[in-house]
């Protein structure tokens, strides 16, 4: 610790940091545009300048590292003085747009102006103008506002990895672009809005659509992957204009993808307003609630129901996936659950699938992560950006086994089939040996290795048995996937549903495998979902349900945290819950939904309160699911097709997005940048 002395009173401060950061800890707030705490320094905007005892003039306090017996003054006429300068060199050649630009209210430029500023300019000649640049369909740009503090720049070459921004030309000439006109490609690229300090980079979809202090805003979680985001929902009466990252620490830190940015237009796009039935004559009747429920009754209670099949989805609320696993075990065989997706674990392997390692553990890895099936920037944008962190920072080596992929940094990539990949662990390999020999090297399962793993066994828990203090992390494709391992919903099965009288259809998303199983079902079918599709009309009634931005719900991400949304909507015309429209179909049950809901939370509160449950299962589990590498061939365990990723398209993963207008455009942007033939027309 050093001693220092800020406006003539004594603190004490960590050394190695900057005059600025100590005067952040301390509580004295120093103005600022270009210093950032995610980026490193530049020192260009003067903004933050400070006057240290013994210095002819003001120095920037970004720049200048703390030392013992410093004296530090942050009010003195001359730094007021100078701040004010730096701010009227800004306005220069900045236009008057605050009365429409989107960043109004917002602005650390109006902050800093209001708060530094003179009333009075001395400049009388023309201001300069900047052509505008083309980032792409989610960032609109405005340059000629633009006071170059260049955390765009830095944000795109430290952070996203991609060095699409620069400083181009000197001088007077001085402006921020890139050579060749292109679209942001970064999964995370969105998050140079919130960094922009002005106007100059703001949303292009929320442009013009409302001011911020007429925004309600309302805290949830990214449910577009399985990293779960913490976010701010800002909405207006009964629409969501714009999603901002929350700060948080062990998840997302202060970013989001643009997938979770930007896909909010689905919420009022195809959605299903009402109940319909499909007639004989294969058109649609419109019905309420009382006369969908009786027409329930009438097939449920039919004597030639012998078997109900009721499909869900890897992103169906843990309260929706408790009240139907209550009625399928109440009712077992005649109804069945199962899930559109890779192999379930059973509950036992739920405890070992992750081993209690969180996010946040990337940062105590050592010198080696292994990649296993898994394109990390597409599936997980937030934790390849954490990664890559690393790798920039740190001697830190990234290997891919699987399919090649575009990554943005350093990867050494090995295409393997799955049995090759388990058979490097038999030690007998230089991979395998630097796996062993690392202390806590880091492990990213991808979603695709569970669909090449036929058997009732699991690969993390087998890697933890052999790597104790490794840290794993399992990558899923959908945001509640957990739950569903949680509770040991069964996975598919095709001769259920072809022997199936009733099958009930929940959140399912319509895409070629879906079709595949439910198209020409000659059968009673309920298609309960947000969203309408071609896949919807085929079945014999259409229940409107609610998005998770209009209900409370329970959620796991990829590391077991529980999460909840928050009701920030009021919802479709006639669109119900889950939860409400399950309670109601199968009224008879009495189900008591309370008791149901605190099932978890006991569950919580015990392997918190004893910690040697978790222990004892996880040994009794790496005892009892230990196999034969070399026997797993013969006995038709392991898929021999290569490993790949198990997603293509970024943008377009859920049924969500892939209602989503801007998500497509972002799609049709990407697949345009590598399009060789592509045409002018």
């Amino acid at each position: 610790m050093l001693k220092i002395k800020i406006n003539n009173s004594e603190f004490l401060v960590k050394s190695d940091i900057s005059v600025l950061e100590a005067c952040k800890y301390v509580g004295i707030s120093i103005p600022r545009f270009c210093y950032h705490e995610t980026l490193s320094v530049a020192g260009n905007c003067r903004m933050c300048l400070v006057e240290i005892e013994k210095t002819p003039k003001p120095v920037s306090s970004c720049t200048l590292p703390v030392s013992n017996n410093m004296q530090i003054y942050t009010d003195t006429p001359l730094v007021k003085k100078a701040r004010e300068n730096v701010v009227e060199t800004l306005l220069l050649n900045h236009p008057l747009d605050c009365p429409i630009c989107d960043q109004g209210g917002e602005c650390d430029l109006q902050d800093q102006t209001k708060m530094w500023g003179s009333d009075y300019s001395r400049f009388f000649i023309s201001k300069r103008g900047v052509e505008d640049k083309n980032c792409g369909p989610l960032i609109k740009t405005i340059m000629t506002r633009c006071i170059h503090c260049t955390r765009c720049v830095r944000f795109g070459s430290e952070i996203a990895g991609v060095d699409f921004l620069g400083t181009l030309n000197r001088g007077t000439s001085t402006e921020i672009g890139s050579y060749i006109s292109n679209m942001f490609s970064s999964e995370i690229s969105g998050n140079v809005i919130d960094l922009c300090p002005v106007g100059a980079l703001t949303s292009k979809p929320y442009a013009f659509k409302a001011r911020p202090w007429e925004l309600r805003s309302n805290e949830s979680i990214d449910l577009t992957d399985s990293t779960g985001s913490s976010i701010y929902v800002n909405f207006k009466e009964t629409e969501v204009l714009r999603i901002l990252p929350k700060n948080s620490s062990e998840v997302n830190e202060n970013l989001i993808s643009d997938k979770a940015r930007f896909f909010y237009d689905s919420l009022k796009t195809q959605r299903l307003q009402r109940i319909f039935q499909k007639t004989t004559d294969m058109k649609f009747n419109s019905l309420n609630w009382q006369q969908l429920l009786s027409k329930v009754d009438e097939v449920l209670s039919n004597n030639s129901t012998k078997k109900i099949v009721i499909l869900v989805n890897e992103e169906l609320d843990f309260h929706s996936l408790n009240i139907l696993k209550f009625i399928s075990n109440k009712y077992a065989p005649k109804i069945e659950i199962q899930f559109l997706g890779g192999s379930s674990s059973t509950f036992k392997n739920y405890f070992v699938s992750n081993a209690a390692n969180k996010i946040a553990d990337i940062r105590k890895a050592g010198k080696t992560c292994f990649l296993l099936s898994c394109n990390l920037r597409l599936e997980a944008a937030i934790l390849n950006s954490k990664v890559r962190s690393k790798v920039v920072s740190e001697n830190f080596d990234v290997v891919s086994l699987g399919q090649k992929f575009n990554s943005n940094f350093p990867v050494k990539i090995v295409n393997l089939s799955i049995l090759n990949v388990l058979r490097i662990l038999e030690a007998k390999d230089s991979i395998s040996r630097n796996l062993i020999a690392n202390k806590t090297p880091l492990i990213v399962v991808g979603d695709s290795l569970n669909k090449r793993l036929l058997g009732n066994f699991s690969l993390v828990g087998y890697l933890k048995n052999i790597i104790p203090s490794a840290i794993i992390l399992e990558v899923k494709s959908f945001c509640n996937t957990e739950s569903i391992n949680f509770l040991g919903v069964k996975s598919l099965n095709t001769c259920s549903i072809k022997a199936a009288d009733v099958v009930f259809s929940i959140n399912l998303e319509d895409n070629v495998s879906i079709r595949k199983h439910l198209m020409h079902l000659d059968v009673k079918s309920f298609w309960i979902n947000t969203h309408g599709s071609k896949l919807a009309s085929s079945a014999t009634f259409i229940l409107p349900t609610l998005t998770y931005f209009e209900q409370e719900g329970i959620f796991l991400n990829l590391e077991q945290r529980p999460q909840k949304t928050l009701k920030s909507l009021s919802g479709a015309n006639d669109g119900r819950s889950i939860k409400t429209i399950l309670l109601s179909i199968f009224s008879e049950l009495n189900i008591d939904f309370i008791s149901l809901n605190s099932k978890f939370a006991t569950f919580l509160e015990e392997i918190v309160s004893q910690p040697n449950l978790f222990k004892q299962l996880s040994n009794k589990f790496a005892r009892t699911n230990m196999f034969d590498i070399k026997g797993l061939s013969k006995q038709n365990f392991v898929s021999l097709y290569p490993i790949k990723s198990s997603l293509e398209d970024f943008y377009r993963s859920n049924n969500l997005s892939k209602n989503s207008i801007t998500m497509a455009q972002c799609s049709q942007a990407v697949r345009e940048k590598f399009n060789n033939f592509k045409t002018n027309d």
